[in-house]
């Protein structure tokens, strides 16, 4: 891999994720040589992706480049490659253009989209977990609304303009809002030959309520601003199969004929391979840590984030798989890694839950803070401080608070390009 040798601990990261930039940025001018793997050269602000997939946002608002986070760092280094597995014993990591010694690893590879088994789900549905994925969401939703203005089968202009997401989640709840939005905003202007009624958004959840993680409140609140905007939303409603663009549930009378289904029903760990036996919860697909991020059985290997599962009295099934408890466990593990070398006793990792927030349109959010649960303009105006806060990069946080002003006062979205066709579950290539 060309990485220069040094005299001082190397420290491997595998992921450019929440977790792994927190801790690289913590062991800036600290005595440790850092060497940070992923397969992509941008770290990605996940949470926003919906947003470039519904044309309010441009990718390189929620994209920043991995090296210039690395930066300030004179002996830290990026390399752009694909984990391929682990060697324990030599304390050594393969990937796809070379290997790399290391003398602490730290796992932050993050999640990838759970499927359930679901082969024709994962064969034929469209998911969003990475910038191409919801580049190619966005050219899908363009490009039905060009061809639902020019067919003439009023069979396949009705499978055009039929959007199904299965998964009622934040990511599904924050999607349904923006397409809702999008039809009514966005098509009125752009598309006269479409009649707005036409178009139809349908949320599948498996659970008898949407945001399932959030209070009641919230539920109900995000519930109430989504069939506000014509979501047409079906609880305990279960995902059958997808296939030959017909969606299948567990309910006989009720099927969707739609070209375009989106799948955002879960995420399970982006684990590899080479630990271990026991490393690994495999139901869940993340690796058991103790209080201190060390992966059992080992005491130099870490994992950190929605890969990691640290269970306690509060979190019996591990910390929630969002951002926050990968940010926090990265800052808590340079700490320790401080501590390690300097022969003191570790730390244990304590979660500070900041809350949830999930937005569903113009004026409409939810908010759980703690005993405080509120929805409404507020909660809105709360969202999008806290996602602009958190956004790597003060050129992405000044883009996108333009896009989001321009967005509000002019009921637009600027950024429908279909830059790309898309071409199937073939040009997704991995599915995360």
């Amino acid at each position: 891999m060309n990485v220069p040798i040094s005299k001082l601990p190397r420290v491997v990261i595998i992921g450019g994720g929440f977790g792994g930039v927190s801790l690289a940025r913590k062991l800036e001018k600290k005595p440790f040589q850092v060497v940070m793997l992923d397969k992509r050269n941008f770290h990605t602000f996940q949470p926003l992706l919906y947003q470039v997939s519904t044309s309010g946002l441009e990718p390189d608002s929620i994209a920043y480049p991995i090296r210039k986070i690395l930066k300030k760092n004179k002996d830290a280094y990026f390399r752009m490659a694909e984990v391929e597995n682990i060697d324990d014993g030599k304390q050594l990591v393969k990937t796809n253009i070379g290997e790399i010694t290391y003398d602490y690893l730290v796992i932050a590879t993050g999640s990838k989209t759970n499927f359930f088994g679901n082969k024709s789900v994962e064969e034929n549905a469209i998911w969003m977990k990475t910038v191409p994925q919801a580049l190619n969401l966005r050219s899908l939703i363009l490009e039905n609304f060009e061809e639902a203005t020019i067919t003439t089968d009023l069979e396949r202009r009705k499978a055009l303009l039929n959007f199904v997401i299965a998964g009622a989640g934040p990511t599904g709840v924050e999607l349904s809002g923006a397409l809702a939005e999008l039809r009514k905003n966005v098509v009125p202007m752009d598309y006269q030959d479409i009649d707005t009624n036409e178009i139809h958004i349908h949320l599948i959840e498996g659970l008898d309520k949407v945001l399932p993680p959030m209070s009641d409140k919230s539920s109900a609140n995000a519930q109430k601003y989504l069939e506000e905007l014509g979501v047409e939303i079906h609880l305990n409603t279960f995902v059958n199969s997808y296939e030959d663009n017909i969606v299948k549930t567990n309910n006989e009378d009720l099927s969707f004929n739609t070209e375009t289904f989106i799948w955002s029903a879960g995420v399970t760990g982006a684990a590899i391979e080479g630990l271990k036996t026991g490393a690994l919860m495999e139901k869940a697909n993340r690796y058991n840590v103790n209080a201190f991020n060390q992966i059992d059985g080992y005491e130099n290997i870490f994992a950190i984030g929605d890969i990691a599962l640290m269970t306690s009295e509060d979190y019996p099934k591990g910390h929630p798989m969002v951002a926050q408890p990968a940010i926090q466990q990265g800052d808590h593990l340079a700490k320790n890694l401080l501590r390690t070398i300097n022969k003191q006793k570790l730390l244990p990792f304590e979660y500070f839950d900041k809350g949830t927030m999930a937005t569903v349109g113009r004026n409409k959010a939810v908010v759980d803070l703690k005993k405080l649960r509120f929805g409404g303009a507020l909660a809105w105006f709360m969202w999008m401080f806290v996602h602009l806060w958190f956004l790597v990069g003060f050129r992405n946080r000044i883009v996108t608070f333009f896009n989001w002003t321009y967005s509000y006062i002019n009921y637009d979205r600027a950024a429908r390009l279909i830059v790309r066709p898309f071409k199937g579950n073939k040009q997704m290539s991995s599915p995360d």
